[in-house]
């Protein structure tokens, strides 16, 4: 009980800051928003590449990336807020009074995951009013979804662990950048097979090109390695919660 309710404090805490706040509520909302209006709309002649087949479209196809593109950043900016914390001294003084300090993580975590829902729940309605077409039923499509929560837990514990180790906003490059170049190192704007020379060497084993992959076959009503996108993505979320909880435990003897 007292690790769900320190969970709950500091998740309530920051969702109150966030939506409260359109300095950090309108950055989070326009980013996706920006990326998919510019790939989705300005990209879209790329459809007729030879060998680009992806029967719902490229607004459908780069609807996926930005879902879980947001995810990603969603989770890293919530690593911002955590540094903004510590420079505020209210983070100490959380550490100090928490009776389970676990639940800290686990706070800024779900507000992380409810901001993510929010935001994506905004970007698949322009999606659907800008006429994105979904195969099948589009009951797929909460498999894309499952993947890009897992993505945001992966992303937050990320950040929470730099966060926690460096404890200042001048840590967020360190935050943005490794998340930043593993997504645009994945096949973002044309399919896997029309990649060439070291991208396409480089996306063969980055892991959430399976992810992505995976997702975009939701979409088109034909999933395609699910199994081993769910495996990696939560592989990231398992590896990267250790590395929180060992940053919560840097911080902690820090004092």
């Amino acid at each position: 009980m007292r690790l769900l309710s320190v969970a709950y404090g500091v998740a309530w805490r920051q969702l109150h800051n966030y939506f409260t706040n359109m300095a950090l509520f309108l950055p989070l909302l326009l980013f996706p928003l920006f990326f998919f209006t510019a790939f989705a709309g300005g990209l879209s002649s790329i459809r007729h590449v030879p060998g680009f087949d992806f029967p719902p479209g490229y607004t459908a196809f780069q609807f996926a990336f930005v879902v879980l593109q947001s995810a990603a950043f969603g989770g890293v900016f919530t690593g911002f807020g955590i540094a903004r914390d510590f420079e505020s001294g209210f983070a100490r003084r959380l550490l100090l009074a928490a009776p389970h300090r676990t639940g800290i993580v686990l706070g800024y975590a779900l507000s992380a995951l409810v901001r993510w829902l929010v935001t994506v729940a905004v970007v698949t309605a322009v999606a659907f009013a800008v006429g994105m077409n979904v195969g099948g039923s589009g009951v797929d499509l909460f498999g894309l979804y499952a993947l890009g929560l897992i993505v945001n837990i992966a992303a937050v514990f990320w950040a929470t662990g730099v966060a926690m180790r460096l404890r200042t906003m001048q840590a967020g490059p360190v935050m943005q950048m490794p998340v930043f170049l593993i997504l645009f190192f994945a096949p973002v704007y044309v399919p896997l097979s029309l990649l060439r020379g070291w991208i396409h060497a480089v996306a063969v084993i980055n892991p959430l090109t399976r992810v992505l992959e995976a997702g975009r076959g939701f979409i088109a009503a034909t999933p395609t390695d699910v199994a081993s996108a769910f495996v990696a993505a939560a592989a990231l979320a398992a590896g990267f919660s250790l590395w929180a909880l060992r940053g919560l435990r840097r911080a902690e003897s820090a004092g």
